[in-house]
Order: C-alpha cells, then sequence, then structure tokens
C-alpha cells in the first residue's frame, strides 16, 4: 500500500533499488546532491547529479528539464560517508523555457513517487502551498541504523538553486547553479521541437479550463436546499475528437479555448532530446506513451493565481464532471428504455405481431437493442469515473486542511492561518451511480448564508455534525478573527459542545440557557448587525466604538424553537436576513417540524439557510441538471483525536475565542 506523506513526515525504504518519479505539469530541472549526517555536501568526492553530469555513483538523472522525470537510484551503491540524499527541483533559466511560469506558485503543485523499478509504488509527497520558489529541496533518503527512510521535505528557496545550494555548504553555490543553468540549456538547443497538437480532445480527460468565475459565491454549486428546481441543460455536448463525446462543462471548454491552459499539456510539456527517453534503473528504454494514452491527473492543475485556488478550481471542475457525465448516462438510458416502450406498442397496436414466434422474436430484438444502447453508455460512463478517481486520488492528498476531510493526514501538519482562506469544507457529494466517488462540498469564506443542520433523525448526531462544522470554520480563521457562540435553552447540547471547551478553544461564556439568556444574546447580536450596518450606510465603519470586535461571528442554535419567546423568534429571522452581510452567521440545529407551529411564519428563515443532514440523504440539487446529490457531513473518524488537537492549537495561539 502506497504511503502519502505530508512535509516531514518519513517512511522505511524497503529496498535499495528504488525510482523517484517526478510529475511537475510543467518542464523542470532535477538533480541530486549527496551529503553527511548534517545534510551538508560532502566536499572530498563527487556530490552533485545533474543535466550535465548525470551520473553519481548509485545515482542517474535525467539530461534535460522535463514535466515528467524519472531518477534511479541504488542505496546499496552509496559510500559509507554519505548519510543522505537529497532530490532537488529547479525552474529552467529563462533561455530554456520561454513563457513558462516565474515560480512554483503559478504552477500545478510537483509530486514525487518514490517506487521500485518495477513501478510499485512505495511513498508519494504533492507539494501543496508553494509561491514565489523557484527551486525545492523535494525529498531526502537518509540512513537510520543500517537502514534507509525517505523524509517529505518541500523545502522551497526563493533564491533558486544558488540558495538552495548555499544552504547545504556549497562553496561557490552560484558557479555551479550557473553550471546547471547552463547544461539545461545546451541540452534545450539539440532537442527537437514536439508536433503541433491535432486539436482538443474530448472527454473528461481534457485539461480543465475554468470552473466558472470565482466570484463572491465562488463557482455555482449544490447550494439549493431540498426541493430547489435547478435550470436542466443539455445533458451533454458532442465533441469532434473521433466521435467521442465531451461530457465536460461547456463553459470550461470555451474558457479553455479563449485562455492558455494554466499547465503545458501532458505529456507533451516537454521537449524531447535526441537520444531521449531516459533509460530506467535497469538500463531499458521506456517505452513512449500511445497517442491516445489517458490524461495523467495532476493537483492544482486548474487555473488560479494560487495553488488554493487552483485546487478550489479543480474541485468544482470534478463536480461540474461528475454531473455532466452521470446526466448523459441518464439521458441515454432513458432514451433506451423509451424507444423500447415504443416498439412494444407498436407491436401491441398491430394484432398480426401480439402473439406466436414472430412477435416473441421482435420483443427479444427491442430489448437487445436497448440493453445494447445501455451497455454503451455505462462503457462511457464507467470511461469517465475512472479518470475523476483517479483525478481524485491525487487530488485529495494535495488538500490543505481546510479543504480536507478531518481524516486527511493534512491536519496533523496543520497550523493557525494568518490569513482567511478561500473556502472551507462542509462535507462530500456523491451520486447514486458511483457512491464511493465522493466530491468536496466547499463553501466560500466569510459565509454567504447560515447553515441548518435537520435534526429529525438524530439530534444527537446533528449535534456533533455542528460541533465539527464549527471546529472547522474556528481552524479556518486567523487568530482573533473569528468568535463563537452558542444558545442551548434547556442544556441538552452540553455533551456535544464539550471538545469545544475541553481543547480551550472556548473559555466564556458558556451557552446561554433559559429564555433570558437566549434573548439576552441575541439582543447584543442584533444591534451589533444594526450598528455595522448603520456605519457601512454612513461611510463610517472606520469609526466604530473603541473596543469594538470586528470579528465575525457564529451563533449556535440548539432545540429551535424550544425557549424561544415570539421577539427572539423574530430576532432570529432578522440575523437570518441580514446577519452575514454584517459578518454575524448562524448554525441552527433544529426539525422543522418542531416549529410547524409558528406556520408560514418561519418559512423565509428556512430558505435563508443551507441545509445540511448529520446522515447521508440525497437532498442537495446542481443547477445544471438538476441531480439530487448526497450529502455526507465531514465527521471526525471515530476514536480519532485530531478535533481535539487542532482545537489546542487554536486555544494555544489564543486563549479564548469570543467575548
Amino acid at each position: 500500500m502506497t504511503a502519502e506523506l505530508v512535509r516531514g513526515q518519513n517512511h522505511p525504504l524497503p529496498d535499495n533499488r528504488l525510482e523517484i518519479r517526478v510529475t511537475a505539469g510543467t518542464p523542470v530541472v532535477a538533480a541530486v546532491t549527496l551529503g553527511d549526517e548534517a545534510g551538508r555536501v560532502i566536499a572530498d568526492r563527487p556530490w552533485l547529479a545533474h543535466p550535465g553530469e548525470p551520473h553519481l555513483e548509485g545515482v542517474e538523472v535525467p539530461r534535460q528539464a522535463a514535466a515528467d522525470h524519472r531518477l534511479a537510484v541504488d542505496l546499496g551503491a552509496m559510500p559509507p560517508s554519505v548519510q543522505v540524499v537529497h532530490v532537488l527541483l529547479a525552474l529552467p533559466g529563462a533561455a530554456a523555457r520561454p513563457g513558462a511560469p516565474a515560480d512554483f506558485g503559478a504552477t500545478p503543485a510537483p509530486r514525487l513517487a518514490v517506487t521500485r523499478p518495477d513501478g510499485t509504488a512505495i511513498a508519494g509527497f504533492s507539494i501543496t502551498g508553494l509561491g514565489p520558489e523557484t527551486a525545492l529541496l523535494a525529498v531526502e533518503l537518509y540512513r537510520r541504523q543500517a537502514a534507509w527512510k525517505v523524509r517529505a521535505v518541500g523545502q522551497g528557496y526563493q533564491g533558486g538553486l544558488p540558495a538552495l545550494f548555499l544552504d547545504q555548504g556549497v562553496p561557490d553555490a552560484a558557479g555551479v547553479a550557473g553550471a546547471i543553468h547552463t547544461a539545461v540549456d545546451r541540452e534545450q538547443a539539440r532537442s527537437v521541437a514536439p508536433p503541433p497538437a491535432a486539436g482538443p480532445r474530448g472527454g473528461t480527460a481534457a485539461p480543465r479550463g475554468t470552473s466558472g468565475a470565482p466570484g463572491a459565491s465562488g463557482p455555482a454549486g449544490p447550494a439549493a436546499a431540498s426541493g430547489a428546481s435547478g435550470a436542466s441543460g443539455p445533458a451533454a455536448s458532442s465533441g469532434s475528437s473521433g466521435g467521442r463525446v465531451d461530457y465536460s462543462h461547456p463553459r470550461r471548454r470555451a474558457a479553455q479555448q479563449q485562455q492558455p491552459p494554466a499547465a503545458p499539456p501532458r505529456p507533451a510539456a516537454a521537449p524531447a532530446a535526441g537520444p531521449v527517453p531516459q533509460p530506467r534503473a535497469g538500463g531499458q528504454t521506456p517505452p513512449p506513451p500511445p497517442a491516445n494514452a489517458p490524461h495523467v491527473p495532476v493537483a492544482g492543475d486548474a487555473p488560479g493565481r494560487s495553488m488554493e485556488e487552483r485546487l478550489y478550481n479543480q474541485v468544482w471542475g470534478m463536480f461540474e464532471d461528475l454531473a455532466r457525465s452521470v446526466a448523459a448516462y441518464r439521458s441515454a438510458a432513458d432514451f433506451a428504455q423509451s424507444r423500447l416502450e415504443q416498439e412494444l406498442d407498436r407491436l401491441l397496436a398491430d394484432p398480426r405481431t401480439r402473439g406466436g414466434p414472430a412477435a416473441d422474436a421482435a420483443r427479444e430484438e427491442a430489448q437487445a437493442r436497448q440493453a445494447a444502447l445501455v451497455d454503451q453508455a455505462r462503457e462511457v460512463l464507467d470511461r469517465d469515473l475512472a479518470q475523476l478517481a483517479a483525478e481524485v486520488e491525487v487530488v485529495d492528498p494535495a488538500l490543505p486542511p481546510e479543504f480536507a476531510g478531518w481524516e486527511n493526514p493534512a491536519w496533523h501538519a496543520y497550523r493557525v492561518p494568518d490569513r482567511l482562506p478561500l473556502a472551507v469544507r462542509l462535507g462530500s457529494l456523491s451520486l447514486p451511480e458511483v457512491p464511493d466517488l465522493r466530491i468536496p462540498l466547499l463553501s466560500r469564506l466569510p459565509l454567504e448564508r447560515g447553515l441548518w443542520i435537520d435534526s429529525a433523525e438524530n439530534r444527537r448526531a446533528a449535534m456533533d455534525t455542528a460541533v465539527s462544522i464549527a471546529a472547522r470554520l474556528l481552524a479556518s480563521h486567523p487568530v482573533g478573527s473569528f468568535a463563537v457562540h452558542a444558545l442551548d435553552p434547556a442544556g441538552s447540547g452540553a455533551v456535544a459542545f464539550a471538545p469545544l471547551y475541553a481543547g480551550g478553544a472556548l473559555v466564556l461564556p458558556p451557552p446561554a440557557a433559559g429564555i433570558a439568556g437566549v434573548s439576552g444574546l441575541l439582543t447584543r447580536l442584533t444591534e451589533r448587525v444594526d450598528l455595522i450596518q448603520m456605519a457601512r450606510r454612513g461611510g463610517v465603519v472606520d469609526e466604530l466604538p473603541p473596543g469594538f470586535d470586528t470579528a465575525e461571528q457564529l451563533l449556535i442554535v440548539n432545540e429551535f424553537p424550544y425557549g424561544f419567546d415570539d421577539r427572539s423568534v423574530n430576532q432570529l429571522r432578522y440575523l437570518a436576513d441580514e446577519g452575514p452581510s454584517a459578518g454575524v452567521h448562524l448554525l441552527v440545529v433544529a426539525d422543522r417540524e418542531d416549529a410547524s407551529a409558528y406556520g408560514p411564519v418561519l418559512d423565509p428563515m428556512w430558505r435563508a439557510l443551507l441545509r445540511l443532514t448529520p446522515l447521508p440523504s440525497d437532498h442537495l440539487c446542481d443547477p445544471w441538471v438538476g441531480h439530487a446529490w448526497t450529502y455526507e457531513p465531514a465527521m471526525v473518524p471515530p476514536g480519532s483525536r485530531v478535533l481535539t488537537d487542532v482545537l489546542g492549537r487554536v486555544a494555544a495561539a489564543r486563549p479564548a475565542y469570543g467575548p
């Protein structure tokens, strides 16, 4: 089983003969340095393998910059003085990459896979969160008690290779870096330019364009609550490449034609040199990929100004592709069934074909045609689902904590952010045709509408879901920029609220109880909304009273409408409508049937909230084809301490959230 590593994590290596496979999405230079126990290069022996000198004792690297690399390593051939093998990546010089990205922040996330020579994967590492860096110390292989391990490093250097080499104790760091870039330029001059592209590819394997303009509310998603009817468009658009059908979102195809791709096409991103492809560790030359090979997914290959935005757009792109592919399959299956019924009706309408051997044969032929159409549609769907599943496997490990599930290793390296992230994960979405393929449900920050957790089926699970979402929102905001309040009139949510208080993220006050506590807290929050709105209308937002808390506010409401009088109900309706614009957000845990005594008075409030469920439920609709998506909340795995650890780090950064 492949180990997916995060920064700082290590993994034992079972074999000495290895391949390190690099997928970068843009041409990069690969190099290897040999170091001592402190990671400093060993000056009394050859210590560097690069395109100009690709062979080193136990190491072989490619001769030129490319989007895909295979580095051969034989750890058994390493001298005893070599304790660390560093794998380096760098963007080539301007002469070798005209028009290429200026830094790693503008490229897809580089990914490294450590494998056996036969391709069996051992460990993988996606280097996310990069910005102005132009060189990386990607991974290191190091000795521990006569055994070797791999450690995910992902250390970037804005100063490029000179800064990296200087950090490793290279005497003439700038000169060594210049020699590497000169060798890359020389190999580039010998290469043969790739043939022009034959045209756009069909199917979901085609590189994505934009997934919708990420405006204030982000790309259109399943934001409509249960019962919402999305505008159903055509199920699929026909492609023009070899008769295949392009099921990707048409808006993204148009953007793909109008804009240059975010990353060079694969695998033709790197020009091919004369004697290449690069040999494997065993000396055999790998065959070139076939012309119709499927697109290799890369984390962060969607457009965007940062890796976070590219991953966000890529997630919504996967959602759109899944919606379109399933819509095309359902449309084809419905057409086949409709045609079968029409043929059977015609047989029954004619007395000569109602019975007998000829009628039986005609019915069997009609049923066979219907089955053939469905099988053909299913084959296309399975092809697209396999491509999406491969993309999910690549994207999930690269997601930042705010986008990832609680089970993702990214949370083990969590740090309180110093800026507001683009979005936060509220759960996962899937369709009945492929229930195991789950797409993250991301909501832009700050929240533009409140949330309602339906407690009709399981009140305790609903409260656990609310606490999980509240903790995720706390962990996604910078220190002091988010406060949480709770209304628990009867005190029934004490056990569910315990993780928030046990972790120290919330210290005071306890959840407001009783009618007086409910009324007092709602009054303070409604007055806050009034004050902010008046300040905005008067253009004096910067002149709020001294000491005014400008943090976003989240109000968790348990057991609504118990403990609420008419005045409190009206205040809650006001907060649902006007609160988000003033930074006050609702998280209501309630059963709508319990509030039926209020009649239509509360209908506007329910419509203003996004309904979520504590158990998997198919109640969210997409705006394109009206699929009923199954929503699954983002819950902490049983027995995991990740929630406690994350809230503990939040508490360590700031002793208390809220007044």
